[in-house]
């Protein structure tokens, strides 16, 4: 009886034997740095010699007071990239998604002829630097640039897309004429900007980011989607067709329900990437104009590397952190398969059960023969 337990035994030490390189190389690179910052989070550290040195001061919640509730320009500063940022997330994660899902459905008909080529062209944009394809689009959107020449063709001016500070929401209530906040709005506020200021909308240089990350970002989770597509199977799609089904009833009633999975898949990692969002305001606008395009990702790299408070920076991306946490738990639970339909579950579980018996019958009849 002990020879099976110290063999147990052995196993579990080889087992940690084995995992030890990863584990030291996790707590090096991961745990220990996310701690680090956790430090200079509630202190003073200025960046000057080791965060860990005598004359660096604990100053507690100090840091995340003045960013939530200061009252300053770092609140303001704060909220303002929030509120950018915020926009940014509302726009991109469901455009990216539904073309993304257009796209797979697209070149996964076997009608389509060339449809290798559709696919790495839809996804080249995916594999290409982020700073070419932002320097790109400085260049087609200028004043004088591509996409201006083109809206001049339909007899449109085009705006100065990354020079123009005003909100989208507020020229579409300008253009009804409603030009100033109502008071309500306009004597109130949160983390520093009044509710009218939240209210308007991503500005135009905010929307040529928005187009941008659309573009660059569809072909990869169009790859997710065509590789669900695929698992689904023909038979799925055959039995809804004898069930009498048409095709946007077994897309709405059977494909989309089973590809629950990668859509969650998809719209986390949407949301992770859009609220981190950084190399294309660094590269293009830095945060301008107005700080219309500033983000907290990248206000927390210019409070720490430009502005040296070191402290402030760190807060920053926590809170972001547990802003992308939270907002990923919901999301889970949004899409959980508890929250589905009782009609939707029932229909693709009937349409699976009748295309795994018509499979199984084939199989017996073509056995038999």
């Amino acid at each position: 009886m002990a020879r099976p337990r110290s063999r147990r035994g052995g196993q579990t030490r080889d087992g940690w034997v084995l995992m030890l390189p990863v584990v030291v190389l996790l707590g090096l690179f991961l745990v220990a740095p996310v701690l680090m910052a956790l430090w200079v989070s509630v202190s003073d550290w200025r960046g000057n010699g080791s965060p860990f040195g005598g004359d660096v001061g604990f100053v507690g919640l100090e840091n995340y007071r003045q960013i939530l509730a200061g009252g300053g320009l770092a609140e303001r500063d704060f909220g303002t990239s929030l509120r950018n940022n915020l926009f940014y997330v509302v726009l991109v994660v469901p455009l990216q998604t539904v073309l993304a899902l257009l796209l797979a459905v697209l070149v996964t008909r076997r009608s389509l002829r060339g449809r290798g080529f559709f696919r790495t062209a839809f996804y080249f944009p995916s594999v290409t630097s982020s700073v070419a394809i932002t320097v790109l689009w400085l260049f087609l959107f200028s004043t004088s640039g591509v996409v201006n020449k083109i809206l001049g063709w339909v007899g449109l001016n085009g705006p100065a897309w990354f020079q123009d500070p005003r909100g989208v929401l507020h020229l579409l209530l300008g253009a009804v004429g409603v030009d100033r906040a109502p008071a309500a709005l306009g004597e109130h506020g949160f983390l520093g900007i009044t509710w009218w200021d939240w209210v308007a909308g991503p500005s135009v240089a905010m929307s040529a980011f928005v187009l941008m990350a659309v573009f660059t970002t569809s072909g990869t989770f169009m790859l997710l989607f065509i590789a669900a597509l695929n698992n689904i199977g023909d038979e799925i799609e055959e039995a809804g067709l004898i069930d009498g089904a048409n095709a946007w009833q077994r897309f709405r009633h059977v494909t989309l329900p089973m590809l629950r999975p990668t859509l969650f898949t998809v719209l986390t990692l949407g949301l992770i990437g859009t609220w981190q969002v950084f190399d294309q305001i660094y590269t293009g606008t830095q945060g301008g104009p107005a700080k219309t395009t500033l983000t907290p990702a990248y206000l927390s790299f210019q409070s720490a590397f430009v502005n040296q408070r070191w402290g402030q920076g760190a807060a920053i991306a926590f809170v972001l952190f547990a802003i992308i946490v939270v907002l990923t738990l919901v999301q889970r639970w949004a899409l959980s398969e508890d929250r589905g339909s009782r009609g939707e579950r029932a229909r693709a579980a009937a349409v699976r059960a009748g295309a795994t018996a018509r499979r199984q019958g084939g199989g017996v009849t073509g056995g038999a023969a």
